[in-house]
């Protein structure tokens, strides 16, 4: 094919780059549920069938107390849902569950039913990063699953660059660390390496289960139980991986540049 031809294909395909989040964002694929929400008024005294099927322990259920969902810990196998009688436990095709505080991703137990959305930096760290955002990922022995989602906002579909947000090599030409895995004890003094080697002032993304609690690996001796024990976190998306609509939503929410549309 000669490179006229190549243009022309080009040209006759047009953009192919989403609206979002100018348009509506594009539909979840039916198997991924999204958020997940905790009706405790629905919730049957002495049941623990989603305490017992949790893989990660993402369910507790207090004595006297409603059932509470650690959606930092979830990975989403939806088999809470499946087991509830009473269907407290719900899937919501809720794409949106990034936050700032760990504390936010706990549902039910707390009188939250819903994720509280993550709020944007202060205003003078939108005016530093808000038009451009440099960001070294960190594979702390994850499986892979949530670097491939980053990469995907890295395609034509998707289009990072067009927020001015950008993957660099260096941590020395960055504003911030994203994360991912549950980051192993062989991982640690690179992270803290990297993170020592970012010009101030810097923020944190821990990106996926692992990164935010350890995952399938939480309590594993070997894995720090993710991110937030050894560099401070600004940001939390959780997922197992997230879907590449979910970690966009939450870049989108820290600098400040989403609209909620109605």
């Amino acid at each position: 094919m000669s490179v006229h031809d190549t243009l022309l294909h080009r040209l006759k395909r047009g953009c192919e780059t989403m609206a979002y989040p100018k348009g509506p964002a594009p539909a979840l694929p039916d198997r991924h549920g999204g958020a997940l929400k905790v009706e405790t008024a629905k919730c049957t005294a002495g049941c623990s069938a989603c305490v017992t099927v949790c893989p990660t322990e993402a369910i507790a259920r207090p004595t006297g107390k409603p059932v509470a969902l650690d959606l930092g810990r979830c990975i989403f196998c939806a088999e809470c849902v499946k087991v509830c009688p009473t269907k407290a436990i719900t899937q919501t095709n809720d794409h949106r569950m990034a936050v700032r505080r760990r504390e936010d991703l706990v549902l039910g137990d707390t009188a939250k039913e819903q994720v509280r959305l993550a709020q944007a930096l202060d205003e003078k760290l939108r005016r530093l990063f808000g038009r451009s955002l440099k960001l070294r990922q960190v594979s702390a022995a994850g499986c892979n699953a949530c670097e491939a989602d980053t990469n995907v906002l890295g395609t034509i579909g998707w289009d990072l660059g067009r927020f001015g947000i950008q993957f660099v090599a260096s941590p020395r030409h960055a504003d911030g660390l994203l994360i991912t895995g549950p980051v192993s004890k062989n991982m640690e003094l690179a992270l803290k390496k990297t993170y020592a080697a970012l010009p101030e002032p810097r923020i944190v993304i821990a990106l996926g289960a692992c990164a935010i609690a350890g995952g399938p690996f939480i309590g594993h001796p070997q894995h720090h139980n993710g991110a937030s024990g050894l560099v401070p976190v600004d940001l939390f998306i959780p997922g197992c991986p997230p879907h590449p609509l979910t970690i966009l939503d939450g870049l989108l929410r820290l600098l400040g540049k989403l609209e909620e549309r109605r």
